[in-house]
């Protein structure tokens, strides 16, 4: 049976912009402070969550709502099931923003939304790709799940609960990612960094970041103008600021509590490609650096200014690592605290084969300054690989090839994804190569005709793993 899966999923393009639109509405960043024993991670991740699952109950599809933490969306009858997992939150806003990020925007053929790509404009098109495959009423010898966790950008708490409470397939995939496949994923692990609590100086504060997984975009501190003229200041961030194009930045003065206020603006990105952003906290402790400090603030900003600033590789802490098939290990620091309290750094890390979790705190305490130390935050999660000739990457490649004659081979990246969770799982799509990564950056967006091209690859390949 041949079958035009592209026309098939323009026939039913404007409900999936429809969807997408009212999902996207939702702002289902991770919100404790907010939480209730309905909604255990905030109100918006299970809002997302539930508006998902309506759309599979409007259609048909059987449903289950785990609490409000996860949820599952099945097809087929048969107890052999593929998964295919996603996630219903996102990233906070963060600033940059042209558009209101969670009033969807369609100019020059691009849906500018947060969560447009990440995770919901990928996970309903391989939604779309299950209706387009129940609603021909093909033959299948195997089930789908589609599972939606709602807190994959932080701490997976709603996937753990359903591994809890659900059993979870072997075998699938993850539309977090790029095409043609990501076939490994480097491991992912945080690390907090205590300094002694500061003795404060000219540095009254200094903060910087929103998410472990988000290059900082913007980094304010507080001088004391005790310590430091403004004049003298403003001239020097002048220069700074001159001599460091790729940032923006002001200086204010507060002359009633006789403070100045800086704010460096750079540029976010993703954690798993710091690269590709300009980390705005590391350039404001380069500048510090160049003020007159005393000996608890040198430690601080000069540990950030000399041993992590533009090191993406970890070559100054000594964690720098390659293998042949990861790739390298990459440093992000993206969150800063420091006060009259305390003064913390935390790093996020990804790291190929040949590291642990306690290696990587081994050698990174070794490079500290003194008194300071580093611990694992949060979970550690360990590299994964399946091979590029293995039957499923085989399929799954084998349909983005049909739809587009593309050649590129499967890959691995510092990202982490769903599908690591699966014996047997994978990342696939819905970037296609060359794609601009918009993921957690402002004005986010996905490419209306390749969220459509996308979902025709989805259901072709579902298809070829269950008919």
């Amino acid at each position: 049976m041949s079958i035009d899966w592209e026309k098939e999923v323009s026939h039913r393009s404007d409900e999936l912009i429809n969807d997408l639109s009212e999902l996207v509405s939702i702002d289902s960043s991770r919100d404790i402070e907010h939480k209730t024993s309905d909604f255990p991670l905030g109100p918006g991740p299970a809002k997302a969550l539930q508006a998902f699952l309506h759309f599979a109950d409007r259609d048909g599809f059987a449903t289950k709502n785990v609490d409000n933490l996860a949820g599952r969306i099945e097809f087929g009858e048969s107890d052999d099931a593929i998964a295919i997992l996603s996630h219903v939150d996102v990233v906070p806003e963060g600033p940059g923003w042209e558009t209101n990020p969670f009033e969807p925007v369609i100019k020059d053929g691009n849906f500018y939304a947060r969560g447009a790509s990440d995770d919901k404009g990928f996970g309903l098109a391989a939604y779309y790709a299950m209706k387009i495959i129940k609603e021909l009423n093909l033959p299948v010898s195997k089930s789908v799940q589609l599972i939606l966790g709602t807190d994959e950008e932080s701490e997976w708490v709603g996937i753990n609960h359903y591994m809890e409470k659900e059993t979870l397939p072997e075998t699938g995939f993850s539309p977090d990612a790029e095409f043609p496949a990501i076939n490994g994923e480097k491991g992912i692990v945080s690390f907090r960094v205590n300094f002694p609590k500061p003795e404060i100086g000219l540095v009254k504060q200094f903060e910087a970041g929103i998410r472990p997984n988000m290059v900082p975009q913007n980094a304010s501190t507080k001088l004391d103008l005790n310590v430091a003229s403004f004049d003298d200041i403003k001239a020097k961030l002048n220069e700074f600021l001159e001599n460091n194009k790729m940032i923006k930045g002001n200086v204010e003065s507060d002359d009633e509590n006789n403070i100045a206020e800086i704010t460096i603006i750079g540029k976010g990105a993703h954690a798993m490609e710091p690269f590709n952003g300009v980390n705005a906290a590391t350039y404001l402790a380069k500048f510090l650096t160049t003020l007159e400090l005393n000996d608890s603030e040198k430690t601080y900003f000069g540990f950030i200014a000399d041993d992590l600033h533009l090191d993406f590789a970890g070559q100054r802490l000594n964690i720098a690592n390659k293998d042949d098939v990861m790739g390298e290990l990459t440093l992000s620091p993206n969150i800063y605290e420091y006060d009259e309290t305390k003064a913390n750094i935390l790093l996020n890390i990804r790291y190929p084969k040949g590291d642990t979790g306690d290696t990587l705190t081994e050698k990174i305490n070794q490079a500290l300054p003194t008194n300071a130390s580093a611990e694992i935050e949060g979970h550690n999660q360990l590299p994964h690989f399946v091979a590029a000739d293995d039957p499923l990457v085989q399929a799954l490649v084998g349909a983005y090839h049909d739809h587009t004659g593309d050649d590129t081979k499967p890959f691995t990246v510092g990202g982490g994804t769903y599908g690591r969770i699966l014996k047997h799982g994978i990342a696939y799509g819905a970037m296609f190569p060359g794609d601009e990564n918009v993921m957690h950056q402002p004005n986010e967006y996905i490419n209306i005709d390749k969220l459509l091209k996308s979902t025709a690859i989805y259901a072709d390949a579902i298809y070829r793993l269950i008919k």
